[in-house]
């Protein structure tokens, strides 16, 4: 898979965070924040996704601690005996923190205790904070409850002291790191934004567009007095994406050209991010919006040929592809240069030789003279015979291994199930078939209509019901010993052009279980219906 574009687990958190964080969470002799004291914090500082360091340290609290936080916590006495006081320890913590976003679980509890104690080492202190649990609440709008317990479950997080300073602060980072591999980077932004920044409404805007937008995933579009189309935009949470586009900083210049331009706003809502990504992406395609760049149609995609020279050497070529041949191509690119780029990067990451690569002179060049890059010790010498074929073959191999266009796992097309958990009577299905998106369909009469059935895994467990949802059970999976004996090229709608941006969309989410599980998607395997059912 091509993980320069797909979202796989990530090392660092997204660039849609602040860039200085201070991830924090303070252990207390009770919950008022004037009355009880700090016994315990733990700090993770973080700058541009990085955790550059870690500090924990228990507080004397000068008072007794009471049973009920011995049993919830685990710090007894014992433990806090020679522990430095608040006092002792601001100057250190007010090091940490500086000018960084704090951060912390319930930010307005931990940000009341420390302002507290720093008011009683007669220290003033203020700081821009960011709340985790805001932040969960507007990026999982489909989830109730948004406790840390809860989090730490809805992601399968390892945690060896549940309640205790530092554990807890590090399950906020990883929370931010797996949010950063399901989210793009704007998502992320918009929601910090909102948590962080006031909007400023654009002048021409009325209230009233704003406050019917839900709070849900959707498309949402603007459009100027004239009613033409600013904008189309998506958001798994679509009030909060449009008030970010508002914030009064307008570090994006295209955000302040639209400000001075929108009039109304509209909306789609869809069941989950699923749908409002393929919605966004098609709907972009087809209005052209005038403020939108990412997501237009494209005419030619281009990938990498590999061809064998008359020494076993293989080479690459960049080449226009037939989008209706992707299934076995390497690399999907927008154009030549977007193709080379990623080449000259892999060059450097794995000493590749730029002549083999055809981006050093003719990709066909005969002669066995050591590249520019061999004399910089930047290739291992395939170009003049210093590496053997089989070696430098294997390396380049390994190289585009992640490039490889995805297989598809399923016997034949697919319905995709989408159903908002907030909401049992909004659903959409889709109908995909070798990553391309076939159609929308309302229920299962469209199915049978568009030449396909659901396929049998036995009797007791797949009932189709007409004219509503798939009464299947769940566990139904892509299994291609169900596919003997069968056509199935027939009765199929008229093959699809592929296109990248849906190809994308659909290997994120159909090939990641935990993005299903929070979309609330559940994926059908289907078989062509016999010709003579028409």
């Amino acid at each position: 898979m091509q993980q320069n574009w797909l979202d796989n687990d990530v090392t660092r958190l997204s660039e849609g965070f602040p860039e200085k964080m201070v991830l924090l969470d303070c252990e207390t002799t009770g919950g008022n924040a004037t009355r009880h004291r700090i016994i315990e914090i733990g700090v993770l500082v973080v700058e541009n996704g990085v955790v550059l360091e870690t500090w924990q340290t228990f507080c004397d609290p000068q008072t007794a601690l009471p049973p009920m936080i011995q049993r919830i916590t685990g710090i007894t006495p014992s433990m806090l005996l020679g522990a430095p006081t608040f006092g002792e320890i601001s100057e250190r913590l007010l090091g940490l923190i500086g000018d960084r976003t704090l951060v912390a679980h319930n930010a307005r509890f931990d940000y009341g205790f420390i302002k507290n104690e720093f008011k009683r080492s007669d220290v003033r202190f203020n700081a821009k904070t960011l709340c985790s649990v805001k932040f969960s609440r507007i990026l999982y709008p489909q989830f109730r409850r948004h406790g840390l317990s809860e989090i730490i479950k809805r992601f399968d997080l390892q945690i060896e002291n549940r309640h205790r300073a530092l554990d807890d602060a590090q399950m906020i980072y990883h929370f931010f790191r797996k949010s950063s591999s399901l989210f793009a980077v704007e998502e992320i932004a918009a929601v910090c934004q909102t948590l962080l920044q006031k909007p400023a409404m654009p002048p021409l805007l009325r209230a009233s567009d704003i406050e019917k937008l839900p709070s849900s995933p959707g498309v949402y579009y603007f459009h100027n007095e004239a009613g033409e189309l600013l904008y189309v935009g998506k958001s798994v949470h679509i009030r909060n994406r449009v008030l970010s586009h508002f914030s009064q900083d307008h570090s994006n210049p295209k955000d302040l050209q639209i400000n001075a331009k929108i009039s109304a706003v509209d909306y789609h809502r869809t069941p989950s991010d699923f749908g409002a990504q393929l919605h966004e992406s098609y709907q972009i395609k087809t209005l052209s919006p005038l403020y939108n760049r990412r997501l237009r149609k494209i005419k030619r995609l281009f990938h990498y040929r590999t061809i064998e020279d008359h020494r076993g050497y293989h080479r690459l070529k960049i080449e226009v592809l037939d989008s209706h041949i992707a299934d076995a191509s390497t690399g999907l690119f927008r154009s030549p240069r977007q193709a080379s780029l990623k080449l000259e990067k892999l060059a450097d990451e794995h000493l590749l030789c730029h002549k083999l690569l055809g981006l050093e002179g003719a990709s066909g060049s005969l002669n066995n003279r050591p590249c520019f890059r061999a004399q910089l010790k930047k290739c291992l010498g395939a170009c003049h015979g210093a590496e053997s074929a089989e070696t430098y073959n294997r390396r380049l191999a390994e190289a585009l291994a992640d490039y490889q266009i995805a297989i598809w796992p399923w016997p034949s097309a697919i319905l995709v199930e989408e159903r908002d958990p907030t909401d049992v009577d909004h659903c959409a299905f889709h109908l995909i078939d070798r990553w391309r998106y076939l159609s929308k369909l309302s229920g299962i009469d469209e199915l049978y209509e568009a030449g396909y059935q659901p396929l049998p895994v036995n009797s007791e467990t797949c009932h189709p019901q007409p004219g509503g949802s798939l009464n299947i059970a769940p566990n139904c999976a892509p299994e291609t010993e169900h596919t003997a004996g069968l056509d199935l090229t027939k009765n199929q709608p008229e093959q699809q052009p592929f296109d990248l941006d849906t190809y994308f969309i659909l290997v994120r989410f159909l090939l990641d279980r935990r993005r299903m599980e929070l979309n609330n998607l559940v994926v059908w395997p289907l078989q062509s219906l016999p010709c003579d059912n028409f």
